[in-house]
């Protein structure tokens, strides 16, 4: 039996931009469009029209952006809302840093390769964050001017062997390569994973990231 294709909804202002990210999206066999807008003001209703697993959301639109739409929609759907990949012409967007605080998984650069482009989406689809190359480090300095330098109580509910995990995540390693350097299988490491997020009530990698920046843990 063959996996369903991820289902991918584009939020751009700019209908020739949509068209062409149509026709890489649509050139996959494991990826489908299924719906498209042309305003963050239209999220809510195309998500829960279309249920895609991945928003391509463009972070700047004239009358809802993207920061906006992303929050709608993660506050309004919960644990259903779809992973949300934010679009940027300018690397390291101050909005950028918002719309991740919002809930989005990632962001990407639009001149990204379509190479590129379509790992994100399926990295995402997966539950790993995407953040534009070389760009963490300075997107996520941001969080610090409102960091708690101490973790809450929630913290000290990880274990010794999580709060490990936890800190080789969030400097981006993979799964796979967590497995090699704590000696695990990336079935136990993926266990772990989902714990450690459970535990700090985090929806993904990305919040993880901005968790650990907040209390001074990076």
């Amino acid at each position: 039996m063959t996996n369903s294709p991820i289902r991918v909804a584009m939020i751009d202002d700019q209908a020739l931009f949509r068209s062409g990210l149509g026709l890489v999206i649509g050139s996959q066999p494991d990826l489908i469009v299924v719906g498209e807008a042309a305003d963050g003001a239209d999220a809510l209703e195309l998500v829960q029209r279309t249920s895609p697993d991945v928003v391509l959301m463009d972070v700047r639109m004239p009358r809802v952006d993207g920061v906006t739409a992303t929050r709608t929609v993660c506050e309004k759907l919960g644990e259903r809302a779809p992973k949300v990949l934010v679009l940027t012409t300018f690397d390291l967007d101050a909005a950028v840093a918002d719309a991740i605080d919002a809930g989005a998984s990632g962001f990407l650069l639009k001149d990204a390769q379509p190479e590129f482009l379509l790992g994100a989406i399926r990295a995402v689809a997966a539950g790993s964050q995407v953040v534009a190359a070389n760009a963490t480090k300075s997107l996520f300095e941001r969080f610090r001017s409102n960091q708690n330098r101490t973790p809450g109580r929630e913290y000290d509910q990880l274990t010794a062997r999580e709060r490990e995990i936890m800190q080789r995540a969030a400097q981006g390693m993979s799964n796979a390569e967590i497995a090699s350097a704590e000696y695990l299988s990336e079935a136990t490491v993926k266990t772990h994973m989902s714990r450690i997020l459970a535990k700090l009530q985090l929806r993904d990698r990305v919040q993880l990231v901005v968790y650990c920046y907040e209390h001074g843990l990076l």
